[in-house]
């Protein structure tokens, strides 16, 4: 039998082609691997066990009769546990939300299942995305596979440290304001947030409406493009899609912004065709990330005030049963069952939007988006894209960073993307001198560049062997 360690979509398709391994014996690999190294990395939330071999042994029928098969058809993937999968629990890491099972699929696990990709497994992550490290789940801290002590971070932090530790080819996540890049970047793989509106959100437990993209974890662009293609597009059941027309191909010309890291003399050291990269001192110099950070907490607290009004004891989820009276059930089920750092935006977010705080904090982020975005949009017409670190600093130990401000700042150079609607992608470009642990390397394109950033990834991971020394982890 071939060694399936570490397969990309490409390989694992190809192997399933040539018969040299099953869809079921691919799947009960990655399934047996799940339950003997999920213990120590607490990953993964729940095991689709039973749905997974049954798709697998339809895909192996359909090889046997000698039918084609589609490039993901066969492909375990992980899912984060956002994602409403019919007959399946989907908590959002919440105890509000605990044994609660959505009756139907997102519209992005329902196009994945109709190309046969075999979903394997739901994945942890902060609750209801709340937070940059996986630390927030109502399970458990997920722990990152290069050092169990650090986070894997977050919010996607479930689906990055699967593919990191190889429990799926690939994984999905979602983005409001650098969840599925960070937490790539932490892991060293690679994670993209398209444009907003690029992927539909039907199905997903939403955290911030006008911010959160869905992506996918994998690990490399290649994997991440294949996936993206098919889960992008306009879909009727989310007004806020868009129908792009990718842009692709031609000479880049890229702005690099420092930040005194690694990553700033691995860009220097390297050259890679077609990429013309000029470089500014100091990433203070883009004058949006401080200011991004600034309307992030208030806007994003906002939105979350709003969506988070749905979970009220009521309609479903969980109940606390020290309640009376109506307003007793709102308050204590609330207060139960959600966690601190849920209750800290709640709240936040519910001040941002009371009467005579409205037009102080809202309205003034508002006005500071609409400032940032035309910033980046100024940027992104002088310079194809833009290049800087994924986070200025490798994952940190689990505990270290129990100051909310100091957990918001670890997404200063996430979350500009997010305010303004542009795709990014993280790769791996390096290693931490003092931790040796794994960085990234930001590509932000215009809005509806998705492709572009892509294509410039794939080179950009061509010519460098970073991806690749994922597969030297041992849990």
């Amino acid at each position: 039998m071939e060694n399936m360690n570490y397969l990309s979509i490409t390989r694992a398709h190809n192997l399933l082609k040539m018969k040299k391994i099953t869809a079921t014996a691919l799947v009960k690999f990655y399934l047996d691997k799940i339950k003997q190294e999920n213990p120590k990395l607490k990953a993964v939330i729940s095991i689709t066990e039973k749905s997974a071999l049954e798709k697998a042994k339809k895909v192996d029928a359909k090889i046997a009769k000698g039918e084609e098969i589609g490039i993901l058809e066969g492909i375990p993937y992980t899912a984060k546990e956002m994602f409403m999968t019919k007959g399946e629990t989907t908590t959002a890491s919440s105890k509000i939300l605990k044994d609660y099972k959505s009756p139907y699929s997102a519209t992005v696990i329902k196009k994945l299942d109709e190309e046969g990709a075999i979903l394997i497994a739901k994945v942890n992550q902060d609750e209801f995305a709340h937070g940059g490290s996986t630390e927030n789940s109502a399970y458990h801290p997920t722990h990152n596979p290069w050092d169990l002590e650090r986070v894997p971070g977050g919010s996607s932090g479930g689906s990055a440290a699967a593919v990191a530790a190889d429990f799926g080819i690939f994984s999905l996540g979602t983005d409001t304001g650098g969840s599925i890049r960070q937490p790539s970047a932490y892991c060293g793989v690679t994670g993209l947030k398209p444009s907003y509106g690029a992927v539909s959100r039907y199905g997903v437990i939403s955290m911030a409406s006008s911010f959160d993209c869905i992506g996918p974890i994998a690990r490399s662009a290649e994997d991440a493009e294949i996936v993206f293609e098919v889960i992008a597009g306009l879909d009727s059941k989310d007004s806020t899609t868009v129908d792009y027309e990718f842009a692709n191909g031609g000479d880049v010309k890229a702005i690099y912004y420092e930040v005194g890291n690694i990553i700033d003399s691995n860009v220097k050291e390297n050259k890679f065709p077609g990429i013309d990269i000029s470089t500014i001192e100091s990433v203070d110099d883009l004058g949006i990330t401080n200011e991004s950070l600034a309307a992030y907490y208030i806007l994003v607290p906002s939105e979350i005030s709003s969506n988070l009004e749905r979970y009220d004891g009521i309609r479903y989820g969980s109940r606390s049963d020290k309640a009376g009276s109506l307003n007793d059930t709102y308050s204590k089920t609330r207060g139960e069952f959600f966690g601190p750092e849920v209750k800290r935006r709640n709240m936040i977010g519910t001040y941002a939007l009371s009467a005579g705080y409205y037009d102080a904090y809202y309205k003034k982020a508002m006005q500071v988006r609409t400032i940032m975005k035309n910033k980046v949009d100024d940027i992104l017409k002088m310079h194809d894209v833009i290049l800087l670190p994924t986070t200025i600093d490798p994952a940190f130990k689990i505990g270290a960073k129990s100051d909310p401000i100091e957990m918001y700042k670890t997404d200063i150079l996430t979350v500009f993307a997010n305010l303004a609607g542009v795709p990014s992608i993280s790769i791996p470009f390096g290693f931490d001198e003092s931790t040796g642990l794994p960085m990234g390397l930001q590509i932000i394109g215009k809005q509806g560049d998705d492709k572009k950033i892509l294509e410039i990834a794939k080179t950009i991971q061509s010519k460098t062997v970073y991806q690749e020394k994922i597969k030297e982890i041992k849990l």
